[in-house]
């Protein structure tokens, strides 16, 4: 068996919905032991971006905001989307100002990870950001952001403790952490 070949057969798909973020879609399908099925598929128009910034005390800042589809408050990294078209690297840098006021003097990619593998192909790239330089923050109007300095032992403690859930920021965390040790 071929485990990088695709073992499904779409038979017809339609967009069945969309906005400006998304679109949904819904495939008949014939699954890998070739029995007829449904899938839906919901593709985002952004690629997803996240940053960690971490200064030379080893502090990094989180964002809260309530997730409306959650329907919970969540403390995650400075995250957004990068429209089609746009540099990775500048709508990395975009999301940071906007979401914490920060500039970086340094950016490197850690992490690419999918976000939910089972209905959508949401891909996520996720930025260390160092040298930093404090200025205003411009959030956008659908965002109310709080903003809190923490060291980063302390949010990889809220990972552990579930009291961050947000796949990026876990995955991110996780990742800046090890990376800055040297283990990666």
């Amino acid at each position: 068996m071929n485990e990088q070949k695709n073992p499904w057969t779409t038979i017809r798909e339609e967009v069945v919905y969309a906005n400006n973020w998304i679109e949904v879609v819904h495939k008949d399908v014939l699954n890998p032991n070739g029995n007829p099925g449904v899938y839906g598929q919901v593709n985002f128009k952004n690629i997803a971006i996240g940053v960690i910034p971490v200064d030379e005390e080893g502090n990094t800042w989180l964002v809260g905001q309530y997730r409306f589809p959650l329907e919970e408050y969540s403390w995650e990294i400075p995250e957004g989307g990068c429209p089609e078209g746009e540099n990775m690297l500048d709508a990395a840098k975009r999301e940071l100002k906007e979401e914490t006021g920060m500039e970086a003097g340094s950016y490197e990619m850690i992490c690419k990870i999918h976000t939910s593998n089972s209905v959508c192909k949401e891909v996520a790239y996720i930025y260390l950001a160092k040298d930093l330089k404090q200025g205003k923050a411009e959030p956008e109007d659908t965002e109310q952001l709080v903003v809190k300095k923490v060291k980063l032992s302390e949010a990889i403690q809220m990972v552990m403790e579930n009291k961050i859930t947000d796949s990026m920021s876990v995955a991110g965390l996780l990742k800046a952490e090890r990376f800055l040790k040297g283990e990666v």
